[in-house]
């Protein structure tokens, strides 16, 4: 098409992240005339996966706009590496895919069946989410004094505790006495169906979690690290309440063994919540939708006020039934995250322990860092400080050549103290991971995202003008939210009216037609 000028559509679709393509997916056997654009000049928005020249040119791009958007403040490092061919090297930039916004999504995700029903899972490769550690130092955590360890270090170094991922790692753990097992068991049997016990936790809804362990359960603090972070939160142990971390530890350890024995959680192959967002583009560009990057709309406008014209930034004028965007950038939140993304010359294989007889083999592996494990200079130790999470992806991912691999950083702190955060965490677990020759970092992203904190409870908001829909503005959670889905059922369910039947529901295509095409 060479030009929209003057051109009429039933939806309008602004932006190509992972919201917007699932509504797109949800669209693509409508029969509506749907344009779906994006002012950037690449797939996924905030969820998209670059190659290295692609992010370093992206990071460029965000240090040179002078408007308000998701992220802010980048910053690309390149340590200078020895020449010599002995010394570890970044390899080709398309060797690489790294996601601004990994994510994983757990086996009892209404996000798997959705995928499934609506028969796009075909173009997709999922992988395990394989073991989970948390880190501890000597002189840091002590609730963490004798952890089991891949390295043991010294007091400044630390090391790492492998989360127990059911009763049979529970009975097998060396360090626990039976005293501390009896305690987990009793625990672990409660959540399998915490819902219909109200009478056990309701009075702890709003009181730290940690209490709730110990006045209820008396499960002893060696042991309250290992399940904070099953929670995936990056709050302080503190502000974990009880009715956040119930569902969150419950979603887990429910979606362990029902797609393979010993895990409960996936991730996407060859670029995270990018592929997924671009198997829904697929699917309406197959069903008849037009797709345009490079295209923006021009000012904000009140949405109360839609009349259904549209203006783009390059002068054009459409027309449509109904737009779907985000919110404008005047109503993003204040608060950031610190995000980082970094390679490191090994594959930290130490981490990726099978998961037992024919269950598949792990590409991802999760490490938490408790709140106070990790000293930051010029920090006020009274003050509450959050834990940092960090993804580590294998090569099995598609997102970096064999040998290396990626470390996906998150810690809810904005600034410099938590840019300074995230770089301690992954030095220090580099440092502890006993591996020869020693791990180096061979390239890093930092980056702030401005999001809306997931709470654990409670639903997603959505607002609209008379056909003007608007998406929430991103959050982020290292798990995906099903509360998402929710979110653009709503919206799917607005456009479609009376015609709108099951969400994301599909018979197979004619043979001769393949959402690959």
């Amino acid at each position: 098409m060479d030009t929209l000028d003057n051109s009429e559509w039933d939806v309008v679709i602004v932006g190509t992240g992972l919201r917007q393509s699932l509504l797109a997916l949800a669209l693509s056997r409508s029969d509506k005339k749907i344009l779906h654009i994006d002012e950037n000049d690449y797939y996924g928005g905030a969820e998209a996966a670059f190659s290295l020249q692609e992010a370093e040119e992206w990071a460029k791009s965000v240090d040179e706009s002078s408007t308000a958007a998701a992220f802010f403040n980048t910053s690309v490092t390149k340590p200078d590496l020895s020449p010599d061919s002995s010394t570890p090297q970044l390899s080709p930039s398309r060797k690489y895919s790294l996601a601004l916004s990994p994510q994983l999504v757990y086996a009892r995700s209404a996000l798997i069946q959705s995928l499934i029903s609506s028969k796009v899972y075909r173009q997709l490769e999922f992988l395990a989410v394989g073991s989970w550690w948390v880190y501890t130092t000597s002189s840091g955590n002590q609730a963490l004094r004798e952890p089991i360890s891949i390295h043991q270090t010294d007091s400044i170094r630390g090391s790492l505790l492998k989360v127990p991922s059911g009763r049979e790692d529970v009975f097998q753990d060396q360090v626990l006495d039976f005293k501390s097992k009896r305690a987990l068991m009793k625990f672990l049997r409660f959540i399998s169906d915490y819902e219909e016990q109200p009478q056990e936790w309701k009075k702890y809804e709003y009181e730290p979690f940690t209490t709730f362990l110990i006045e209820r359960f008396k499960v002893p603090e060696v042991l309250h690290a290992p399940l904070l972070a099953l929670t995936l939160t990056s709050a302080s142990s503190d502000q974990v309440s009880t009715m956040t971390a119930l569902p969150r530890i419950a979603r887990h350890l429910r979606s362990i063994g029902v797609f393979g024995s010993g895990f409960g959680s996936v991730i996407p192959r060859w670029g995270g919540m990018a592929e997924i967002a671009q198997v829904g583009c697929r699917a309406c560009a197959v069903g008849g939708g037009v797709y345009v990057l490079g295209k923006g709309i021009a000012g904000e406008g009140k949405y109360s006020e839609f009349d259904g014209k549209l203006r783009l930034k390059d002068g054009e004028n459409i027309t449509t039934k109904w737009c779907v965007r985000d919110h404008a950038p005047s109503g993003i939140p204040a608060a950031s995250d610190n995000r980082s993304v970094t390679i490191v010359s090994s594959d930290l294989a130490p981490l990726f322990p099978s998961l037992g007889e024919e269950a598949p083999i792990p590409a991802c592996a999760i490490i938490n860092f408790p709140s106070g494990s990790i000293p930051v200079e010029g920090w006020d130790q009274e003050r509450a400080v959050p834990s940092v999470q960090i993804a580590i992806h294998s090569s099995d991912t598609g997102e970096c050549p064999p040998g290396q691999s990626i470390l996906y950083g998150y810690v809810a702190l904005s600034g410099a103290q938590g840019s300074q955060l995230l770089k301690k965490a992954v030095e220090s677990l580099l440092a502890s991971v006993d591996i020869t020759p020693a791990p180096t970092i061979l390239w890093s992203l930092q980056y702030e995202q401005r999001c809306i904190p997931v709470n654990g409870s409670g639903s997603l908001h959505m607002t609209w003008g008379e056909g003007m829909l608007t998406f929430k503005q991103s959050q982020f959670d290292l798990a995906f939210d099903d509360r998402i889905l929710d979110e653009v059922k709503e919206i799917w369910q607005k456009i479609m009216g009376e015609d709108a039947g099951d969400f994301l529901v599909f018979e197979d295509r004619e043979p001769d037609i393949d959402d690959d095409d």
